[in-house]
């Protein structure tokens, strides 16, 4: 693991952008703070912009090598997931999941890895608003369930009766996965009702899509399968 640095850049209501740097450790989740290129000093995006609104994403949160997933943190959960990039592969700039006004205390929060590294990650939105995001790592031919990466809980037991309207995940595993090109959701009969396929961040910028939700029941599960 080594030290890299990961940016990204926000558009306000306010018509300033939000120039964001930190230099991170590789495999673990670290706060993205303000570039002190434009700033007296480093500080969270809720410093920064609070009574603002984030109304788009010029740059998504990006690393060198390898990133899984980011977030918007307020009071120790998730409120806003974010779409990632590896640097210098992105398409174009995108509006931010949902609308809401920054508050002292909210952080973005970020999962930068290396380029090998075999982290599966799902984001997701749900029809009540809900955000959250499920990870894993896959070793070998085998499933493997996906956790929501705050509470350790699986799919069903995060998002009961709430239906998944919108997700992307990434993954680096590419052909070595089975479970249609990326994650599938099971019921509780183990039978696929949903699911979206993973982008690699280094070859295409992960962008949300619409198709492939469900409605979730208690015991379903978010599960990869891979053949080696």
């Amino acid at each position: 693991m080594v030290n890299v640095a990961v940016q990204a850049s926000f558009l306000l209501n306010t018509g300033e952008i939000v120039d964001m740097k930190t230099t991170m450790t590789e495999g673990t989740a670290t706060e993205l703070q303000t570039s002190t290129d434009y700033s007296v000093s480093a500080v969270s995006i809720g410093t920064y912009g609070e009574g603002k609104v984030l109304t788009q994403i010029l740059q998504p949160p990006q690393a060198p090598n390898g990133i899984a997933w980011a977030y918007v943190n307020r009071r120790g959960a998730i409120l806003c997931v974010l779409p990632v990039a590896v640097a210098g592969v992105e398409s174009q700039p995108c509006p931010m999941p949902f609308s809401f006004t920054l508050q002292a205390g909210d952080t973005i929060q970020v999962m930068c890895n290396t380029a090998a590294d075999r982290e599966f990650a799902l984001s997701v939105i749900t029809n009540q608003g809900t955000h959250a995001i499920f990870s894993g790592t896959p070793a070998g031919a085998a499933n493997t369930d996906l956790t929501h990466i705050l509470s350790g809980q699986g799919l069903g037991a995060s998002l009961t009766n709430q239906a998944i309207v919108a997700h992307w995940a990434t993954s680096v595993d590419g052909s070595k996965i089975d479970s249609g090109g990326g994650v599938y959701y099971l019921n509780d009969r183990g039978l696929p009702i949903g699911g979206t396929v993973a982008t690699k961040p280094q070859n295409l910028q992960p962008k949300a899509n619409q198709t492939g939700g469900a409605m979730i029941g208690l015991n379903f599960v978010a599960r990869v399968t891979t053949n080696a």
